[in-house]
């Protein structure tokens, strides 16, 4: 099994955006059996709770349904768990950092990056914008999460 896990501040925007595409990208393509997938945050102020409703409005225009995910909070056994550790901006990655334990077998790295055709490096936070913010995060997320699909399955031939 292959372990993936998204990461943002709180656990009800992003990172939980990008459990939903990726999941649904990882069934479409019939690996469910092969790639995990879950999401976090760096802090714990939402810890059980749904994510944010604009976040699930926008997802479900999209066809992801993100109403059976609740925010957890990152520790360091995940570290121990998961083959793919991402960040949602540099803020994130530099909490993943200091939580990562010695003997973790992964570093953390940001997401964005993994899309060649993106610009952005970081997944910009929509939580105090408007729609619009939302809508990028899922443009962003839906590209980002082909290359991260392409890049396992290229590892797994």
């Amino acid at each position: 099994m292959i372990h993936v896990l998204f990461v943002c501040l709180g656990n009800i925007c992003r990172s939980p955006t990008a459990e939903g595409v990726f999941r649904h990208k990882v069934e479409r393509a019939g690996l469910s059996e092969v790639i995990a997938v879950d999401s976090a945050g760096t802090a714990a102020w939402h810890i059980g709770k749904a994510p944010d409703a604009r976040t699930c409005a926008v997802a479900r225009q999209r066809g992801y349904d993100l109403s059976a995910l609740r925010a957890r909070q990152a520790v360091a056994d995940d570290f121990l768990r998961f083959d793919w550790v991402l960040a949602m901006d540099a803020s994130n990655l530099a909490h993943l950092q200091a939580l990562r334990p010695a003997e973790a077998r992964v570093e953390p790295q940001l997401f964005l990056p993994l899309a060649d055709e993106l610009t952005l490096s970081e997944v910009p936070d929509p939580y105090y914008g408007g729609a619009q913010g939302f809508e990028q995060v899922l443009d962003v997320i839906e590209i980002a999460s082909d290359a991260l699909l392409q890049r396992i399955q290229s590892a797994l031939r």
